[in-house]
């Protein structure tokens, strides 16, 4: 009995994969529709299904998405836009480089998923003021709010995760993956602007046009932006608290969305009504259905069984594990979601220090960076990449699963060559 489960859950996550990446059915409706075979062909039932899907993830997304619409009705994402532009001249690849910067710098301080929230809006205002395709701004960016996410305890669920199963503070992920994390940053950076700097380029005169708008001008309605920063500033500060105060950060999202619309639509239907209209629901239900799939292949055994079929073939020997988790993590959370993948790979890493295996440092390295930089394999491997497709689609530029994955898999794949050169240098 429990074979054939297994079987029906692997045949219905990958047929729900191949729909997803043929892109013939919205992404929205395969994960909703696959999640409800997978209940109703009773691989798992209702209430563990729903124990499955993170809701951290969702509550983090949805209170966080409440804030930035809220925020945008002041025009401060106009003013970002065009006072970043005119710092580099309005120059398209220059203006590359600052955008992903500021996501990649976000990133690491709040989580990547809040800062991609706040960034595209203003990559799309910007770039359509430019007349430049706004395609390579946005790969930037997915690829450097993962590689920001990477490098603190706070950045990516992967790394909260490890530091709390094995005690790891911030300050042991700022020593040990900050540095690899900027360098990882200029190096991709670099292959982006190679692969497209012959696409780039505006009008002299749109260029001109940018350096003559009152950036100042942008913002339409300050007493609204002042309670917006107080909440943005709140929020940021429990961000960072979060951990010693013992909220999970969905809680510091929720409470700070709450709090803007107390302050900001009390009684304003019309206000609540718009500002939740543009929550994007598309990727919210999306996530509920690919965390109810993954759970699927944890309840059957999948997940633990592949993790323990691939440490057996190292034969406890350190390096090769080290490296076998780094690869591992890196290719599964490209096409899985990390946050499960990360949750059965730590007790097995446990489970290889009490038989014997002496020192666990790398091998923690190594899953933090495999699983953080993993996701930018492909358009779904991390929560992120997600949210910037349906904020894309919702403004008429949807991503393709298939052109992403061409630029991106390579870079993921070289990030983890140089991370794997890292691991070995400074652990092994």
């Amino acid at each position: 009995m429990m074979e054939t489960a297994t079987t029906v859950a692997i045949v219905i996550f990958v047929a729900a994969y191949a729909l997803i990446i043929s892109e013939k059915v919205h992404r929205t409706i395969v994960g909703l529709f696959g999640a409800m075979l997978m209940i109703l062909f009773g691989i798992l039932d209702q209430e563990t299904a729903v124990h499955h899907v993170d809701f951290n993830t969702i509550g983090l997304l949805m209170g966080m998405m409440i804030i930035v619409n809220i925020t945008s009705e002041t025009g401060l994402f106009n003013f970002l836009a065009i006072w970043a532009a005119q710092k580099v001249k309005a120059q398209p690849i220059a203006l590359l480089v600052v955008l992903s910067s500021i996501t990649m710098v976000c990133s690491a301080l709040l989580d990547n998923v809040t800062t991609v929230l706040l960034t595209v809006p203003i990559t799309f205002s910007i770039t359509s003021q430019l007349k430049v395709d706004v395609m390579p701004y946005l790969i930037s960016q997915i690829l450097a709010s993962n590689i920001g996410g990477t490098a603190t305890l706070i950045g990516d669920p992967p790394n909260i995760m490890i530091g709390s199963a094995v005690g790891l503070d911030f300050m042991d992920f700022v020593a040990n993956l900050t540095l690899i994390s900027v360098l990882i940053f200029v190096l991709v950076q670099i292959i982006l602007i190679f692969l497209y700097k012959k696409g780039m380029h505006t009008q002299p005169e749109l260029q001109e046009k940018i350096m003559r708008l009152p950036a100042g001008a942008q913002i339409t309605d300050h007493t609204l932006l002042r309670k917006c920063l107080a909440v943005i500033a709140l929020t940021i500060t429990l961000f960072v608290l979060h951990g010693s105060l013992g909220l999970e950060s969905a809680t510091v999202a929720l409470f700070g969305a709450g709090l803007l619309l107390l302050i900001t639509a009390t009684r304003d239907e019309n206000m609540i009504t718009k500002v939740l209209s543009k929550i994007e629901w598309p990727a919210i239900f999306f996530f509920g259905g690919l965390f109810i799939l993954v759970g699927a292949l944890v309840e059957t055994g999948v997940i633990r069984m592949l993790a323990a079929e691939a440490i057996k073939v190292t034969n406890g020997n350190e390096d090769a594990t080290a490296m076998l988790i780094l690869w591992m993590s890196a290719i599964a959370s490209a096409f899985i979601d990390n946050i499960p993948f990360v949750a059965t790979l730590i007790p097995l890493i446990q489970d290889m220090g009490r038989m014997g295996l002496s020192d666990l440092t790398p091998m923690w390295w190594s899953l933090a960076l495999g699983a953080c930089l993993g996701g930018n394999g492909t358009l779904i491997g991390a929560s992120a990449n997600v949210v910037v497709a349906s904020m894309a689609a919702q403004r008429g530029r949807p991503i393709s699963f298939l052109s992403f994955m061409k630029v991106a898999f390579p870079v993921m794949i070289f990030t983890i060559i140089v991370s794997s050169v890292y691991v070995y240098l400074r652990y092994l």
